[in-house]
Formats: structure tokens, sequence, C-alpha cells
């Protein structure tokens, strides 16, 4: 039995999931008229823990030629190439050679943009696995749904923004991909940055593998139907 707690103005509300509730749907029941404003706080434990925050709106939009100057300074942050480096040196001519075609619809990645009451603060892509087969061998699901992203800005980092913008995600993808099983992140097995925020949003930790470009990952997975 899956418990869920809501944090709120009048104090903490606990509830256990309904047979076949996701742990969203059950926080929205305990918060009731508030639960536009319900965000994840930490979804890694056996009680998945939310609260109502309306001083702060985390938000996902598709990403335009206007952001590619953010992309590059972005990718360029010392937090950020660290984990980027297999993309190549973050010069602005391979940044937007890199995410122009996503940007136009011309391959099966979509770009979005993070943003934090409707500042631009990082960046989010996803990807049906098996539009890119040789990586599809490599996870649990196949037909999962894969992301990469990144907190851009570096004083927006280790504040929570990241598990909200996952779940953000989360609730989008669900729409975009109504059949999917699954979404999938792999990242590099020394990020534990990455892998505290990912299991915050409640992924699980499974599989360790290589990496078509020669790192070793940690494939995170969250069963969509079961969050969302």
């Amino acid at each position: 039995m899956t418990t869920v707690l809501v944090a709120g103005p009048d104090g903490e509300l606990r509830t256990d999931c309904l047979p076949g509730e996701s742990w969203a749907a059950a926080a929205g029941r305990l918060a009731g008229d508030q639960a536009p404003l319900l965000q994840p706080v930490d979804l890694s434990g056996p009680d998945r823990r939310f609260a109502v925050c309306p001083d702060w709106r985390v938000q996902l939009r598709r990403a335009t030629t206007g952001d590619l100057g953010d992309l590059v300074r972005w990718r360029q942050q010392p937090h950020v190439a660290r984990w980027w480096h297999a993309d190549g040196e973050p010069t602005a001519e391979r940044v937007h050679a890199q995410y122009l075609p996503e940007i136009e619809g011309g391959t099966p990645t979509t770009l979005s943009i993070i943003e934090v009451n409707g500042r631009s603060i990082g960046f989010l892509q996803d990807y049906p696995l098996a539009a890119y087969p040789e990586y599809a061998l490599l996870t649990p699901e196949p037909d999962a749904i894969g992301l990469d992203y990144a907190i851009g800005q570096a004083e927006w980092t280790g504040r929570g923004f990241g598990v909200m913008a996952l779940w953000a995600w989360v609730a989008e993808c669900r729409r975009r991909f109504p059949q999917a099983p699954s979404a999938f992140a792999a990242p590099d097995h020394r990020n534990r940055a990455s892998l505290r925020m990912l299991a915050k949003a409640g992924f699980v930790e499974g599989t360790w593998f290589d990496d078509p470009d020669g790192s070793t990952v940690v494939g995170c997975s969250l069963s969509l139907p079961q969050a969302r």
C-alpha cells in the first residue's frame, strides 16, 4: 500500500492510494481545490510527499530559436558541461547545429524550456526510445519515453525546481504519450545530484550500463500510470 502525504497551510494530510489510483490523484484528492498548486517534495520513499506551493509555478514550454542564446550559455556552465562532454565543445555553432533541428521538428526529440514563475532556468529534451533503436536495446522497456535535462542557471540548482520540472514533464508526457508505460533517464553514475533529483521525482534506479558515448550510466525508470 502506497501512502501519500500533502503538506499545506493547515498542516499535513495523509491517505493511502486507492486500488488503481495514481500518486497524483491521491494527492489531489487530499488537496481539494488546492490541487493545481501541488508540487512533489520527495517521492522516493514508501510515503510519497507532496506540498501545496502557491509561490512557485514551474512549467515547460516548447523551445524556439529565441532560446538558442540561453542554450549556449547553459551548456557552457561548468556544472552542465561536466556531464554533457560527449556532445563536444559547447560552442555557439555546435549548440545551434544540435538543437535547431529539434526546435524545428526535424527529429524525434522534442526540446522544452524549464520556466520558474516565467523565468527560463534550463532545458529538457524527450524522445520515444523506439526512435533510437541502438539506445532502446540497452533499456528495460524499449517503449518508454526517454529524457535528458539540465538546470542551466546555477543559482536555481539545489532548491527542488528540478524535481518540480520533472513532475510537470510527467503530466505532459501522459497527455502526449498516453500508451507509454514508463519514463526513462540514464545519468552518469557519478552524477549524484541528478540521481537524487530523479529519486525525489519517483524514479527507481535499475541497471547500470555503458552508454554508446562510453560513459557508465544508471538506468532510472518511472511508471507513468502509477505516478499520474
